[in-house]
């Protein structure tokens, strides 16, 4: 049985003077589905988020939301969302329950305040004003008031952002959670690796244009195969003129640069060297196993030291680099 869409989005326009901030933007998001949206700053991911939210209007296209037009039905759209608010949407003066139970009163129904501080792991602390809470639990509050309404589709917005690891993680399984109680979630990230740990599907904005949308796995085995091989070297040779090195660890005079030499390695797509004069050079390869053969070879024709050598796949922030050629947070 095909999923059910949950929202649908076709032809998405919005403007702002001459800016087109939205352009025929068009996806769709099934029900029980980590939905990613991942864009830098102006690429129209947080215009987008609005319109689906019913806090900004379309200029074109058309936009559901379980089955209501965000234009024509607006009211019935609250009414199926949660929405994580940022930190500074709180009443700082407030203990945890009282802010639970001042946004429950907005809404005809919702889940029990109990029952959602122990689902975010803040029943210890619901009598701890809200100034007080460390940056974590903030982040697990504002899930808490996107969850009080019980609805059917959650947005959140960068969930994790200045979050330690440990607490980053806590919340990814959070979300999780969230997920196996079959609600549908639409996410925004900075993070590549929470895009990978928990979006079943991506969509990757920039400039206001869709440029891609599938599972994370396809979008790295469409746009950017293969993998990185890391070479760590004895320092200085990893300069665009340092030849071969010679015995005493320097290199050759007049000797052809390394760079030349490991782009001739098979399969090598590009060789870079991220502080120039540094010991690491980073190769892009489509095959890491008939480059490291052809390493291997180099090494023992040349006396080829390595400090170290591993080997990385591809990952999304590769395809975002290959799509836009910049960095996501660019």
């Amino acid at each position: 049985m095909a999923a059910r869409v949950m929202v649908r989005v076709e032809s998405l326009v919005k403007r702002y003077g001459r800016v087109l901030a939205v352009d025929h933007v068009s996806f769709t998001v099934d029900e029980g589905e980590v939905f990613g949206l991942l864009g830098p700053n102006g690429a129209g991911k947080t215009t987008t988020l609005e319109i689906l939210e019913g806090l900004r209007r379309p200029d074109g296209g058309r936009v559901e939301v379980a089955g209501h037009s965000v234009v024509d039905d607006p009211r019935a759209v609250r009414t199926v969302i949660g929405v994580q608010l940022q930190e500074a949407g709180f009443f700082d003066l407030l203990t945890v329950r009282e802010t639970l139970e001042t946004f429950a009163a907005f809404h005809r129904k919702g889940l029990p305040v109990d029952q959602v501080l122990e689902r975010v792991g803040l029943r210890d602390r619901h009598r701890v004003l809200v100034r007080n809470l460390s940056g974590g639990q903030k982040q697990r509050l504002s899930i808490a008031l996107a969850l009080i309404n019980d609805p059917r589709i959650v947005f959140l917005d960068e969930p994790t952002t200045g979050l330690d690891p440990q607490a980053r993680r806590n919340l990814w399984e959070m979300i999780r959670q969230i997920r196996r109680e079959g609600r549908t979630l639409i996410l925004t990230t900075h993070s590549m690796e929470e895009a990978e740990a928990l979006c079943d599907r991506v969509a990757i904005m920039d400039r206001g244009r869709l440029l891609a949308l599938d599972r994370p796995d396809r979008l790295v085995a469409e746009h950017a195969p293969g993998a990185w091989i890391i070479l760590e070297l004895p320092y200085g040779l990893a300069t665009p003129a340092a030849g071969l090195p010679v015995p005493n660890g320097g290199p050759e005079p007049g000797a052809e640069p390394l760079s030349d030499r490991l782009r001739r390695l098979p399969a090598v797509e590009a060789v870079s060297v991220p502080e120039p004069g540094g010991p690491t050079v980073l190769l892009r390869t489509r095959d890491a196993t008939a480059t490291l053969r052809g390493l291997s070879e180099l090494q023992a024709a040349e006396g080829l030291a390595f400090r170290s050598l591993r080997v990385e796949q591809a990952s999304l922030e590769d395809v975002f680099l290959q799509l836009t050629g910049r960095e996501l947070r660019e």
